[in-house]
């Protein structure tokens, strides 16, 4: 399982790919507006600055409705950096630039899936990453995680290439969930990662280990 962490801080990057379990990162522009990143010229200089940060795959998204103003804005982004990732919402001319730039071999993350019929049209059209929301869905009292189960039965069935990004995860129980269900990648907050590293015998194991040392020397 891929994880990527979901910020457009680069403090929170650098801490996570020294903790060296990053994989990748993800973010929006609301991300962005958060860090004080506005501007067309601020944002495109942030996304490099986050490659160069990081090893693997960052997730760069369009602000276009509109087919052509998706592909001229989504090529402009692949252009920046190897290792962008164009993210395109799941709209109709969303999946028709999606396969625009699946034929030209510019990878793609398709984002604000919220059904398995989505999920599917993303495959199709063949989108490197699809990004299912499964907090936002359970804002809303659906089960986000059942929609990572459908999507990784229906992907089995007919061998997609496309992986599989759970998104909108929103604690540590979400990534030990989406792991157990066969999502490919996670992304979240630094949190979510770090959350995996706590349990309180792994606190009273190493407070008595200290403890006894001590007490021979």
């Amino acid at each position: 399982m891929k994880f990527f962490i979901d910020t457009a801080n680069l403090a929170q990057i650098k801490e996570a790919q020294e903790l060296g379990v990053l994989d990748g990162v993800t973010t929006n522009p609301s991300l962005m507006a958060k860090e004080g990143i506005t501007g067309k010229e601020n944002i495109l200089k942030h996304y490099v600055d986050i490659c160069n940060i990081v090893d693997g795959d960052v997730s760069a998204e369009v602000i276009s409705t509109d087919f052509d103003e998706m592909v001229k804005e989504g090529e402009e982004l692949a252009a920046l950096h190897e290792q962008i990732v164009v993210k395109l919402p799941m709209i109709k001319d969303g999946v028709k630039a999606c396969k625009y730039f699946s034929d030209k071999g510019i990878r793609t993350n398709v984002t604000l899936v919220f059904s398995p019929g989505q999920a599917l049209l993303a495959a199709k059209a063949g989108a490197t990453y699809v990004s299912p929301f499964i907090g936002r869905l359970d804002d809303i009292s659906t089960d986000g995680l059942n929609l990572i189960a459908e999507i990784r039965h229906i992907y089995d069935n007919y061998a997609f290439d496309t992986q599989i990004l759970a998104a909108s995860v929103r604690h540590t129980m979400h990534v030990i969930d989406c792991a157990k269900l066969g999502a490919d990648v996670m992304t979240g907050g630094l949190a979510s990662i770090e959350g995996l590293l706590k349990h309180p015998l792994t606190d009273s194991g190493l407070a008595k280990f200290l403890e006894d040392y001590k007490k021979g020397n």
